[in-house]
């Protein structure tokens, strides 16, 4: 972009301001932040519902794997649509057990007392971790439809019928 500047601040001496700066910054690969977004959002789903013997790593192919920790500038090569069907399976295994462990966890809070999902998990309001599942399953290549039919039968087992109707 062209910047315009008056002449007075021409002649100004001191450092340089911070849109210069912003402009001489090299400009960033966006398919590896969403790659880097995806790891993130599963260690945080680890976390968060405590999730055990899950391997976040092995969630990724090996072009996957080379590709985090690298600078963001840089152009990775990144997994194409091709996936070992080991990965996908392990990838779909993952997804499913978010979505049992958040509705395990709602409904045991539920159960204990009258406690909405916002009190229960109070800095994460409006997040829902079902619909985060299925977000997530578009980036990992694994059915959407899948995981939202297993949110349904989890609902169902758990006597949650009226959500698993809607």
């Amino acid at each position: 972009p062209v910047l315009d500047t008056e002449d007075a601040w021409v002649s100004v001496e001191g450092p340089v301001s911070i849109v210069e700066l912003a402009l001489e910054q090299k400009r960033i690969h966006y398919p590896l932040v969403e790659h880097q977004f995806v790891l993130c959002t599963v260690l945080y789903a680890i976390m968060r519902l405590s999730l055990k013997a899950v391997k976040p790593l092995s969630l990724f192919d090996s072009k996957g794997k080379n590709a985090f920790f690298k600078d963001l500038t840089s152009i990775q090569l990144l997994p194409s649509g091709d996936m070992d069907p080991n990965t996908l399976s392990i990838r779909q295994q993952f997804l499913l057990k978010v979505v049992s462990a958040a509705v395990q966890t709602l409904c045991s809070s539920q159960k204990d007392r009258e406690v909405s999902e916002e009190e229960y998990f109070p800095f994460e309001k409006g997040k829902n971790w079902p619909t985060l599942a299925a977000d997530l399953a578009q980036y990992l290549q694994i059915s959407e439809d899948l995981i939202r039919r297993h949110y349904v039968c989890e609902l169902y087992s758990y006597g949650m019928d009226h959500l698993g109707e809607e």
